[in-house]
């Protein structure tokens, strides 16, 4: 964990197989455009990974179908998803991590990764929602934590390992120490 005086940034390890998003809607290649829209509206999802023999070649977003279909005034129904899929398609591994997936998305300029097994199968998708909602709740806990084992600050008192007055005590281990006695303590 790295902190500033701002905020708290969080490295995570934690893999994309315990975050993913498990049977991502998929769609053949050869199917319609407007197949694919169903299917997007049936799982209530903004992509299809198009697959070839079971394997991904590519994805359909919404924005592929309003740009390459909708905005150019052709049907649905009579074009091919192959037509419009954006490729090559970038994939992760379930074993790498959400870090390493925030870099994968950086580095090529999506906000979408289709997770795949050993075999290049699709078991999953991982998306910058996904990350941004993981980070954002880990973070979330780390204040919480921070927050909790801050030491509380007071003006004044008398300090209950020496007992005498002092202006900078703080509370280290359910004691108000003075600063003199957090230094012999190296605290």
């Amino acid at each position: 964990m790295k902190q500033s005086s701002d905020s708290i940034h969080l490295e995570t390890h934690v893999q994309l197989k315990e975050m993913m998003r498990r049977h991502p809607a998929t769609i053949d290649y050869n199917a319609t455009v407007a197949r694919a829209a169903m299917t997007m509206c049936r799982a209530d999802v903004g992509s299809c990974i198009v697959l070839e023999n079971n394997l991904p070649i590519g994805i359909v977003t919404e924005q592929d179908i309003n740009c390459k279909v909708v905005a150019k005034n052709q049907r649905p129904g009579e074009v091919r998803v192959s037509e419009i899929m954006s490729t090559p398609l970038i994939t992760i591994g379930a074993e790498r991590t959400v870090g390493e997936a925030a870099s994968m998305m950086v580095k090529h300029r999506v906000r979408r990764l289709p997770v795949v097994d050993e075999c290049n199968r699709v078991i999953g998708i991982v998306t910058v929602r996904d990350l941004l909602s993981v980070t954002s709740e880990i973070n979330e806990i780390m204040n919480d934590l921070i927050e909790i084992n801050r030491p509380d600050r007071y003006d004044g008192g008398i300090c209950e390992r020496c007992g005498i007055m002092a202006t900078d005590l703080l509370r280290i281990d359910s004691m108000m120490l003075c600063g003199n006695c957090r230094e012999e303590e190296h605290l």
